[in-house]
């Protein structure tokens, strides 16, 4: 028994429709996974639960010590750590002039097969009292509440500054 006409019609309409909703949906979190960037402590690196093959972002301290500038080249190489681990970074771009040695630090970039965080991206603190979030927690999770919970309170601090100082000009 032959299908009508406007009924093949309607079926193959509903069929094109559902294939290009598919497509739709699945450009759609293939285009979201390639934009999420995790970020993942040096403890965890060193656990290895960093991904080997895509961009992520590492947080924690610029070890003191750590910082070693090229002369010839704008390549840098340091430590950061999160109290428990070290991760060994190198960075071959301008550097953010508020980076220094014992200032929180959030790298994005990926590992290298030698086991080296290359950054493509620093970001570093914009103000003397400031600690990333992403820092903080990482802090607490690596087992240094204290440190975080200072870390926290100077961030209060600051907040509640600019807070009682934009206030203060209205």
């Amino acid at each position: 028994m032959a299908m009508k006409p406007h009924r093949k019609k309607r079926l193959t309409a509903i069929l094109l429709s559902i294939v290009g909703i598919g497509t739709v949906v699945g450009l759609v979190l293939y285009a979201s996974d390639q934009k999420m960037n995790l970020f993942i402590t040096p403890s965890e690196v060193n656990a290895g639960h960093a991904p080997k093959d895509r961009i992520f972002r590492i947080g924690g301290l610029v070890k003191e010590g750590s910082v070693k500038k090229s002369s010839t080249t704008l390549l840098t190489e340091f430590i950061v750590t999160d109290m428990v681990a070290d991760v060994y970074i190198t960075y071959d771009k301008l550097m953010p002039d508020l980076f220094r040695e014992g200032q929180g630090v959030v790298a994005m970039g990926r590992l290298n097969d030698k086991g080296v965080f290359v950054a493509t991206d620093v970001l570093a603190k914009h103000d003397e009292e400031y600690r990333a979030p992403e820092v903080i927690d990482a802090l607490e999770r690596a087992g240094h509440p204290q440190e975080a919970k200072q870390q926290a309170e100077q961030l209060n601090s600051v907040d509640n500054q600019n807070e009682s100082a934009t206030n203060g000009n209205n």
